[in-house]
């Protein structure tokens, strides 16, 4: 628990803190906020087969006097066939807000998406980061494992 702040799932109304939150990590395009709360329906309502385990598990953390949002991240649980058809999960969209950068927020939230993982039964959890940021990574946890690989789009 880091002091002054909260740890919550993302709801329709982290609009503006989400989306302004996320262009510290990437472009963020042009998302609505109709498209925002389709979003969040849609991770909201999406279950495991079979189980009351949600598979997109999006939180923010929230400086409490403000309400501001200070940081934003994701696990997504993925079922494989392989390790007993067992579960991974997806580390994504990591981000801390400027004004709240360096109050180890960012560990904060790991953490808390790891234990979500673990108690949910992932036998590994795995994410991408820029080589800069490996140490931080490292520092809650992580070790590099494997090449990240991509194909993009035009």
């Amino acid at each position: 628990m880091t002091a002054g702040y909260t740890i919550r799932r993302i709801s329709k109304d982290d609009y503006e803190g989400v989306i302004d939150t996320l262009k510290v990590l990437t472009v963020v395009g042009d998302v609505s906020r109709r498209r925002f709360e389709e979003i969040v329906d849609h991770w909201d309502a999406v279950y495991l087969h079979g189980t009351s385990t949600r598979q997109y598990n999006p939180l923010v953390v929230v400086e409490d006097a403000t309400g501001q949002i200070a940081a934003t991240g994701n696990i997504i649980l993925e079922r494989k066939l392989i390790h007993d058809a067992g579960l991974c999960g997806h580390i994504e969209d990591i981000a801390v807000s400027k004004s709240h950068q360096g109050k180890r927020l960012g560990k904060f939230l790991i953490d808390r998406l790891t234990q979500l993982g673990f108690e949910a039964g992932c036998y590994k959890i795995i994410l991408d980061c820029d080589p800069k940021n490996v140490p931080f990574y490292e520092k809650c946890g992580y070790s590099k494992a494997g090449i990240e690989m991509q194909i993009r789009r035009d």
